[in-house]
Parts: structure tokens; sequence; C-alpha cells
């Protein structure tokens, strides 16, 4: 099998334990993009912070982004969106600001987020990220819900950070029996994650697929995290970092080092060194 397209989560994949992007990690990819396979990032994490980290690793093509929300090249147009729309997006903060927890919707363009305090660690790191570049604003509101009253949003994604885990439990059995037409997965234990119903990075890496006319068989998928596991799954060639889970292991046709320990250039380098640029393949004829 041709193998015409390469798919990377961010955290925990691409990026080391520290946030940091390894020199070989660049190396990789470069290598891999010389054969004329297609890569590209598929995260959690809001487009801006992708395409910062798509243009360190001088990657110009489309990203899967928002969990799967938002698929582009550029922040003004896109291959595809399926946000919550206005209504509902107002209707799930309002809820969520009756809880205890911080609430955060992930828009393409910035973040908004209300002042609540919740002594969580998680919350810190993640509102807070240094990874979130300067040009992606980053606003906090004492209340969501009465921002939204005023400027309503439709929103590709929205966050709610809890300090323990049995609340966001909690939470989510409440959400899922109130709300129809939306995702919600637990990451963390602590962190609700909240898409509209279809939303997934596996959905998103088809779409792009479809898209480019490459089918699942000759992309290949390389994750950490329990969001990544259908993706994985679906690719010809699904690949699990040594510091995933066991469950999203099991889902994998190869398993790599971990992140800490160049997982990403030693799979790329063992594999595509068998396969010849594309180009060459195309012009002999190889069966697709």
């Amino acid at each position: 099998m041709i193998y015409r397209l390469l798919a990377l989560n961010i955290d925990g994949t691409l990026l080391r334990s520290n946030g940091r992007l390894q020199p070989s990690t660049r190396e990789a990819v470069h290598y891999v993009q010389k054969k004329g396979v297609y890569v590209t990032l598929v995260t959690s994490r809001h487009f801006q912070m992708a395409k910062k980290l798509a243009k360190a690793l001088k990657i110009n093509n489309i990203l899967i982004t928002h969990s799967g929300a938002f698929i582009s090249d550029k922040v003004d147009r896109s291959l595809y969106e399926n946000r919550i729309s206005e209504e509902k997006t107002f209707n799930l903060v309002q809820v969520l600001e009756t809880f205890d927890c911080n609430v955060r919707i992930v828009h393409e363009r910035f973040s908004l987020g209300n002042r609540k305090k919740v002594s969580s660690n998680i919350v810190g790191k993640t509102l807070l990220s240094p990874t979130d570049p300067l040009f992606y604003p980053v606003q906090f509101v004492d209340s969501l819900g009465e921002n939204l009253r005023d400027e309503p949003l439709s929103a590709p994604k929205i966050e709610a950070y809890f300090s323990e885990e049995h609340d966001c439990r909690e939470v989510e059995m409440i959400l899922s029996d109130a709300f129809e037409g939306i995702t919600i997965r637990v990451k963390n234990q602590t962190v609700l994650e909240i898409t509209a119903k279809g939303v997934s990075k596996e959905n998103g890496l088809r779409l792009l697929g479809q898209h480019l006319n490459i089918l699942p068989e000759e992309m290949v998928a390389i994750g950490d995290a329990d969001d990544d596991k259908e993706m994985i799954e679906m690719a010809g060639l699904g690949v699990a970092m040594g510091n995933a889970p066991n469950h999203v292991k099991k889902a994998a046709d190869w398993i790599t080092r971990n992140n800490d320990d160049q997982g990403v250039s030693y799979m790329v380098k063992e594999h595509f060194r068998k396969q010849h640029r594309i180009e060459f393949l195309d012009k002999l004829k190889v069966d697709r």
C-alpha cells in the first residue's frame, strides 16, 4: 500500500511533555513532505495555535482543528465548519455557569472565558497556555451568559474545567439528558469538551481525504489520546505513541516511541524510507 497522507496529533504526539518541538520532528516532517506525502495536523486545539505550529514545521496544508469542527488552511475561509448554534451555545453556557467550573468558548479567532475561580492546575495551564499566539486574543468576562445575550456567538467548541472528576461526570450526564445535537467528551478526568454532533477527529480526517481524493487506507494517522482512537482505527496505518493509554495502543497497527523519545521521527523515518516519492510511483501507475 502507498500512503499519501500523514495525519499528526499535536499534544502528546508532535510536542514533547514540556510543549516543545524536537528538531528531529521538524526533519521528519520535511523528509516525508519531500516524498510527496500530504501532511496535516489533527488537534483539539484552536486553529490559530495549529497554524502557528504548522508554520514552524513548514506545513502549508489544510488543518483539522477544534477536534474536527473547523477544517481550513486560512482563518477567514474553511473547507468545513460544524458549529454549535448561537441559541444552543447560549443555553449551554447558561447551564454550565450554574456549576462551579470555568467555561471557555474556543473560537477560531479568539477565546472567551468566565472569571470564576476553580482550584485546578489544568485550568491555569489550559486557559493561560503559553502556546496561544499573541494574535489569538484570550478574553475573560464576569458572565459569559450576559456577554452572549448582547453578542450572540456560534461556537466551534466549548470547554468546561472542573476541580473534581465527580462534578465533571455529573454535569456531563445533565447536559447529555438536556441537549440534543451535541457531542460531549471528558478529557483528563476534569474537562468537558462540547462540540456539535458529528464532530470528531476521525470525521474531520475522512472529510479531508474526500476533498483530496485520498482513501482512508492510504492514510497514516499518529496519535496518543482517547479522541485519537477512532482516527487511528480508520487509517490504513494507525500508529499509537508509546505514551498512549493501552486501549489506544490496542487499536493501532503500529506502536512507536513516546513523545519525549522522538516517537514521531522514529516512526516516519522507519516507515517512509521504504516508500518512493508519490510522483514517481504515480508515473509507474502503481495501483491505488
